[in-house]
């Protein structure tokens, strides 16, 4: 197994994420893992930037690979159901600069493995509904809010709503591959597992 690092639920918070980039610079992990819940939340703000990505993430990111320099890690991410899909661009723009591999329905190979990522969660019962999906079936827990209420920060079609499951998604997303050396980088466990 490779030295690897993993952090979620940082929610835009500055205090968080300077311990996550001390620990990267002193620890020299192969990889690190940021499963998601990364931003400062679209309706409540965070202690921040105003544009949390560019000002904040990007440039300290910068600083990090070019201190670490051939020690600056793999950094694979996917976004949470508390980041706004309308930013959705922006970690891509990152990804693009090569400070971070953005993983959301994609395969990334990391040395011998290969790592999918998928941000979407089962219903919950926050409003923020970006990344909420059904899991198998149109089920909604009691006391979640259904995918096809609640509030969106892109536009998506209703019948994908209704009709577009989780199960569906990871099928396609895995299909025709060994899964032996997988690591699958969710924002939240599958339905009816005790891994949350």
């Amino acid at each position: 197994m490779i030295p690897c690092l993993f952090a979620t639920d940082l929610h835009g918070r500055i205090d968080r994420y300077e311990k996550l980039f001390h620990a990267i610079e002193t620890q020299s992990p192969r990889c690190v893992f940021l499963g998601g819940d990364l931003l400062p939340h679209p309706f409540h703000g965070g202690d921040g930037p105003d544009d949390f990505l560019a000002e904040f993430i990007a440039p300290r990111l910068e600083s990090l690979r070019k201190n670490m320099a051939d020690r600056y890690p793999s950094i694979i991410t996917i976004m949470g159901n508390d980041d706004a899909r309308i930013e959705e661009g922006a970690v891509q723009s990152i990804a693009d600069r090569g400070l971070w591999h953005y993983a959301h329905q994609r395969r990334i190979e990391l040395d011998r493995y290969r790592v999918y990522g998928y941000a979407y969660v089962p219903p919950t019962p926050f409003l923020l509904k970006d990344w909420e999906k059904y899991d198998v079936s149109r089920y909604t827990p009691p006391g979640s809010v259904s995918p096809e209420e609640g509030r969106r920060t892109v536009h998506v079609d209703r019948r994908e709503i209704r009709r577009s499951t989780i199960a569906i998604d990871l099928r396609t997303l895995v299909e025709g591959d060994d899964l032996e050396d997988a690591v699958i980088l969710f924002h939240s466990p599958p339905n009816d597992t005790v891994l949350d």
